[in-house]
C-alpha cells in the first residue's frame, strides 16, 4: 500500500506545473544543446544561424539550461526568433520537459559562436 501511494505521489508531483526563470540557450530540436554537428560541415555557422537554418528546416524552437533541453509550447512567440542560439533568461511555466514562455530577456552572458547584433 506504502508503495501505490508513493507511485501516485511521484506521478502527481511529476505533472505538476510551476513558474521557473532559468538561464539557457534557445536552440532547436535538430540539434538540441549541441550545434557541433552542424559546425563541422560549416565551420562559419554561428549557433544563431544554425538555430534560424534549422527551424527554417522543419526544426522547432527548444531552450537548452543546465544540461536538459526543454520543448517550447508557445512556438510563435517572436522572441524566439530574436534569441535564437543566444543566451537568455526565460521565464515561463515548466511542466516536465516542456515550458509554456511568458518572457525572454538577455541574460548578459555571450555564448561562444554567437553573433551579436
Amino acid at each position: 500500500m506504502k508503495r501505490l501511494v508513493f507511485a501516485a505521489l511521484l506521478t502527481l508531483g511529476s505533472s505538476s506545473v510551476f513558474a521557473a526563470t532559468l538561464t539557457g540557450t534557445i536552440s532547436d530540436s535538430k540539434c538540441g544543446a549541441s550545434h557541433k554537428s552542424m559546425k563541422e560541415h560549416d565551420a562559419k555557422l554561428t549557433d544563431s544561424g544554425c538555430t534560424e537554418a534549422c527551424v527554417k528546416g522543419g526544426a522547432k524552437y527548444v531552450f537548452a539550461s543546465g544540461g536538459k533541453v526543454y520543448q517550447i509550447e508557445n512556438q510563435n512567440d517572436p522572441q524566439l526568433a530574436a534569441n535564437a542560439g543566444r543566451q537568455v533568461k526565460l521565464t515561463g511555466d515548466v511542466k516536465g520537459d516542456t515550458i509554456t514562455v511568458s518572457q525572454i530577456a538577455a541574460s548578459g552572458k555571450s555564448k561562444t559562436g554567437s553573433k551579436k547584433s
